[in-house]
């Protein structure tokens, strides 16, 4: 026979099962987190380098391209992605960007100075 020692009262029980106090025990299904939207993100990135590096036109063309896929991918997700307001704001400055670039392009042709950078002072 073994001998067990008594409960000691003084001390706390043991955590209930399932990893511990508030956590549902194992086998409960909860609401997984939402995540956001890779596309989402580098959609806003380029679309802000769209329009502080003016003139780029990469970077604008590149933040439309996936703002659109990243609501895209949002829509079809159910819920799962978040991020549709920086896929907006991706399309947005997106446009803001082809803007400028289209106008700084303009500007270059018809003034033919095409050495902004350099002076001839």
């Amino acid at each position: 026979m073994s001998y067990s020692e008594p409960p000691n009262y003084g001390s706390p029980p043991p955590p209930p099962p399932g990893g511990g106090y508030g956590a549902p025990p194992p086998g409960y299904g909860g609401a997984q987190p939402q995540s956001n939207s890779v596309m989402a993100i580098i959609s806003l990135v380029t679309g802000i380098l769209g329009v502080v590096c003016c003139g780029s036109f990469v970077f604008a063309v590149a933040a439309l391209i996936l703002g659109f896929l990243a609501r895209k991918e949002i829509n079809q997700s159910g819920g799962a992605k978040k991020g549709s307001g920086m896929a907006t704001a991706g399309i947005v400055l997106g446009v803001i960007g082809l803007v400028i670039s289209v106008i700084w392009i303009i500007l270059v042709v018809t003034t033919g100075d095409f050495n902004f950078y350099t002076s001839t002072s």
